[in-house]
């Protein structure tokens, strides 16, 4: 069901069809700053929301990778995370820690995972 709801909401979002009820109510957004290219951006809260993450682009680095026989650098790909929260709803350490969170998942993303178990 929230797949379907997704996937409606983008396709009046992409066809000029969406309508401000269709987005009241949230409490969280998730934007995707690098659509275009840009590495990273600031976003805005939309009030009443809490808060709101963004993510930039995918790109290639040199990284510092830690290894036991001491430190070397490698080319990974990288991409910037930034949240921006209302501080009267959210303490800065627990959405920094929420931050940490959402970037380990990624950093460790299997893709065979299983979200969801159905009876």
């Amino acid at each position: 069901g929230l797949s379907i709801a997704v996937n409606n909401l983008a396709d009046a979002a992409r066809n000029n069809k969406l309508k401000p009820e269709d987005t009241h109510g949230g409490t969280f957004t998730f934007t995707n700053v690098g659509t275009f290219g840009s590495l990273m951006g600031t976003p805005i809260i939309n009030q009443p929301q809490v808060a709101i993450m963004a993510a930039g682009a995918i790109k290639k680095r040199a990284v510092v990778i830690e290894t036991k026989e001491g430190d070397t650098i490698g080319i990974r790909y990288m991409m910037y995370l930034s949240l921006s929260y209302d501080h009267r709803i959210v303490d800065g350490s627990i959405g920094a820690g929420f931050l940490s969170e959402v970037a380990k998942e990624m950093e460790n993303w299997d893709p065979d995972k299983q979200w969801f178990h159905y009876l």
